[in-house]
């Protein structure tokens, strides 16, 4: 997402807005402002909270947030560049490019809200800090005031914000640390090792975007099953759930045991 952000701040600040829209019904989370009330503003540039993507106007007076959940996808269109059929939402700015969201998932998920300032703070306000540039001692104190399993943690955004699915993983896999492993009941040295690989791998993988880097290029680990670790040469395994997958080394990350779902048999550490 802050790879996204820094690519699209000087482009969609270049122009005033000519027109709002369309957008999927499914995709605008809300009604008042209408979205036509951007119509002749001019965007301030990009910013991030979390996995959020904000545009706040100019004039400081709307602020436009899209929250692209798992399949949405952001791009900035040059004039006359091709760009999707239906978009779930897209901008035009004089001189005729366009910010347009796509997703290509059969369930819309993304969502696209016009907020006033004080609507975006309030909607924000429940996120943790940011994931990068946490330091151990921070970490320590999120990682022992809960009792999650270290997955499931990783991707809490109330306690951190902006690891997704993906990241988890990563970071999980460098820090040497089982997914279904207990926040509660993480060592000094282990908090170490996680807030370590946290900022290495966030560090690395925006790097590697901002190249123009692929998921296959970037991610190690996740969507690697059947794969060798690049570590140890171990088949990285999975774990499936309904909402998402688990991916890790047995033999990195959880002494060579295989973890189970609960729809198959009981949790293993």
């Amino acid at each position: 997402m802050e790879a996204w952000r820094r690519a699209l701040n000087d482009p969609v600040s270049a122009f005033p807005i000519a027109k709002a829209g369309p957008a999927h019904i499914a995709t605008l989370k809300t009604f008042d402002p209408p979205l036509a009330a951007l119509e002749g503003r001019t965007l301030r540039g990009a910013e991030r909270r979390g996995k959020r993507l904000l545009f706040p106007t100019d004039d400081g007076e709307l602020v436009l947030l899209v929250h692209l959940m798992t399949a949405g996808r952001l791009k900035h269109l040059g004039p006359g560049d091709k760009g999707p059929k239906t978009p779930a939402f897209a901008l035009e700015f004089e001189g005729g490019s366009k910010l347009v969201l796509t997703e290509n998932a059969k369930k819309k998920r993304a969502g696209v809200w016009l907020l006033t300032p004080e609507g975006a703070e309030a909607e924000l306000e429940h996120l943790g800090p940011e994931a990068l540039g946490l330091d151990a001692a921070a970490l320590g104190e999120i990682v022992h005031g809960e009792s999650r399993r270290m997955h499931a943690l990783l991707r809490y955004q109330p306690v951190i914000a902006g690891i997704g699915r993906a990241w988890a993983n990563e970071i999980l896999h460098a820090a040497k640390l089982s997914p279904y492993a207990l926040s509660k009941d993480m060592k000094d040295d282990e908090v170490e090792r996680l807030a370590t690989a946290m900022n290495d791998e966030l560090a690395r993988g925006l790097e590697l975007r901002e190249r123009g880097a692929s998921d296959e290029a970037t991610y190690r680990v996740h969507r690697k099953l059947g794969e060798p670790c690049y570590v140890c040469g171990t088949p990285i395994a999975q774990v499936d759930f309904e909402e998402h997958t688990i991916f890790y080394c047995p033999a990195c990350q959880t002494g060579g045991r295989t973890l189970k779902d609960r729809r198959l048999s009981r949790l293993l550490r």
